[in-house]
């Protein structure tokens, strides 16, 4: 491997030495998905050598591609919002994403699918959306401009101002509690959707968001109301070819501008002397050394397991136990012998109970025999996901992380067969008879294939006091060249949040690059 891959080295560097950009100094970047791809980049474009190390055998971490019998499957993230982090990376080499992959607007972004039989559109145009909730409500149409106004407000300070903002000093968060506290950051992102909208299931549909990041709406601090806005901001899309072909442009990104990508190599240990990084060794024992390290792994997988013990001293102040992790994921992938017309993009089917069911996963961490899901029918947009008069899906359940006691190997199977039963019985119709290549990732692929420690879909999970500077920092503070852009660290999970990591990662990187030239 290091003959191949030239990036190895026999000796450790000088752990005292503080090395600068444009002087050969090298930076190894921990783990390939969203936020290591950005990193690494970014410390490309900042003159760095780069070597981008993974332990599965494609970079996109968990954005990986699955291909059964002529269906292809997105593994991961689905969902494209602010599309100009990805514009970003191309433009750092002077090119244009659009020339690689093409993101495609969706109309609806989701079709909600209750458990009364009603559907509810959530569309581009506010006029449409409007039309949509005066079905259900027409007071709502009020309340809900009212909770685009106050997104908008926690959009401005939230996104804008802090996502790419380090938070690696206490004072960086005392200066920000007066916006803070102005924006209610301490309630929940159900507590603001229900002062504004009154309809039951309408409440649902609005504060659905911060599942898509790990997060319980019914504790999830109220920033992440702020998606409302970002959505209207700039869309909702899908790129072409699936998420997997992004994945692809970015792996020639990688390779033109010149970065060293290291394929089915498991990081062991990260090697630390004299209170500095100076590289990693893998499983087989391959040492690779590095001026600066950056984490896209898994911040509390990195601090329990990859770290020597005289260096776990940690940023968080809560041992693991007393920490908040994500819901797990049950992912079912199938493809269809026939066409579902009537299927949206994206697709929210709710079960009958909401925050009841909630509280089973995130706080009892019981599999419950009710269920909502996410159902992502690529098909309605791509049809090179299936063959011709097939469609291609997956659905993801959530479900609990493995500190709840579900023996996956007894219970997955069940579960596969209950959900195709529910939506053969309401949204696809004959399901049992149609499906065809079916397989599924549980908590425990989570763990094993990702390294996601508890087999947490999204890492910690986005409470407020899990939130800015309660968040893992993205510099730890006793190693200072040891850096994370990773869903655990902040600004938090998806695809935004981990591009907005390594964002600030560099940032950081920049400071101490202009420290150490002074």
């Amino acid at each position: 491997m290091p003959d191949e891959v030239g990036a190895a080295r026999t000796s450790p560097p000088n752990p005292n030495r503080s090395p600068r950009a444009g002087d050969n100094a090298s930076v190894l970047v921990i783990g390939a998905g969203f936020g290591g791809i950005a990193a690494a980049l970014r410390m490309r474009a900042r003159g760095y050598n780069v070597t981008l190390i993974d332990r599965l055998d494609a970079i996109g971490g968990r954005a990986q591609v699955f291909e059964r019998g002529g269906f292809r499957h997105d593994a991961g993230p689905t969902v494209i919002t602010a599309p100009f982090l990805f514009d970003e990376l191309f433009e750092l080499f002077g090119e244009r994403r659009a020339d690689y992959v093409e993101f495609r607007a969706l109309d609806p972004w989701y079709r909600f699918y209750f458990h009364t039989g009603d559907q509810f559109d959530y569309r581009p145009s506010i006029e449409d959306t409007n039309a949509e909730i005066r079905r259900f409500s027409e007071r709502d149409v009020a309340g809900y401009a009212k909770l685009l106004q106050v997104s908008k407000q926690i959009f401005d300070i939230g996104f804008e101002k802090l996502a790419d903002k380090p938070f690696t000093r206490l004072t960086d968060m005392l200066a920000q509690i007066p916006a803070l506290l102005k924006l209610q950051s301490y309630h929940s992102v159900s507590g603001i959707v229900h002062k504004y909208i009154k309809h039951p299931l309408l409440r649902q549909a609005f504060s659905i968001h911060p599942l898509l990041v790990g997060g319980n709406p019914f504790s999830t601090t109220s920033i992440y109301s702020l998606i409302h806005y970002l959505e209207r901001r700039w869309g909702v899309f899908f790129a072409m070819g699936g998420t997997g072909k992004l994945v692809a442009a970015l792996d020639g990104l990688l390779r033109r501008a010149g970065v060293t990508v290291v394929l089915g190599q498991d990081i062991a240990q990260i090697d630390v002397q004299n209170g500095r990084a100076i590289g990693a060794t893998t499983l087989d024992g391959q040492f690779y050394a590095a001026d600066k390290v950056i984490c896209n792994a898994d911040p509390p997988t990195v601090y329990n397991q990859m770290l020597p013990s005289h260096a776990r001293r940690r940023k968080r102040l809560l041992p693991d136990k007393l920490t908040h992790y994500s819901m797990g994921l049950f992912v079912l992938f199938f493809g269809t012998r026939k066409t579902y017309d009537d299927v949206a993009h994206h697709t929210i089917w709710m079960g009958p109970r909401y925050k009841e069911l909630l509280a089973d996963i995130f706080d009892r961490k019981i599999l419950a025999d009710d269920f909502s899901l996410y159902l992502h029918r690529p098909t309605a947009t791509d049809s090179s996901f299936a063959p011709a008069g097939c469609d291609s899906f997956y659905v993801l359940c959530p479900v609990p992380n493995l500190r709840g006691a579900i023996d996956w190997q007894t219970t997955g199977p069940q579960l596969k067969d209950r959900i195709v039963a529910a939506l053969g019985e309401t949204i696809m119709p004959d399901l049992e008879d149609v499906i065809t290549d079916a397989f599924y990732m549980t908590p425990e692929d989570f763990k094993a294939d990702y390294r996601s420690m508890h087999g947490a879909g999204f890492s910690i999970a986005p409470i407020f006091a899990q939130s800015a500077w309660f968040r893992f920092h993205n510099r730890d503070p006793h190693i200072q060249n040891l850096y994370f852009a990773a869903a655990g660290a902040h600004p938090g999970a998806g695809m935004p949040g981990v591009l907005c990591s390594a964002k600030v990662v560099e940032t950081l990187v920049a400071e101490d690059d202009a420290k150490a030239a002074s």
